[in-house]
């Protein structure tokens, strides 16, 4: 028997796919030339077509805020559980909250 892979995009299928409306590819500039100022809420909304600076699938969804900038991507501070976690997050995943 072959050993069950249990990579970072395991179990996804649903998580992870946009729908007709979605597909076309690059998304607009609009979405990778946001400038995030330090404090400020994020949430995190993974983008499949775009592989670089792609957050772990436990972190879709989630709201978290800016620590700072890290080159082109951004530190997200998010809360998991009990913990307080960091991650590093391209802002092609990212979206500003309304509030």
């Amino acid at each position: 028997m072959v050993k069950h892979s249990r990579g970072n995009r395991t179990r996804s299928r649903k998580l992870l796919k946009k729908s007709p409306r979605e597909r076309g590819g690059v998304p607009s500039l609009g979405k990778l030339m946001v400038d995030l100022s330090q404090g400020q809420a994020v949430i995190v909304d993974i983008n499949p077509s775009i592989h670089n600076g792609m957050p772990h699938r436990r972190y879709q969804g989630r709201i978290g805020t800016v620590l700072n900038k890290r080159g082109k991507s951004y530190e997200i501070k998010i809360k998991l559980g009990k913990k307080e976690k960091t991650i590093i997050v391209r802002p092609e995943h990212l979206r500003v909250t309304k509030s």
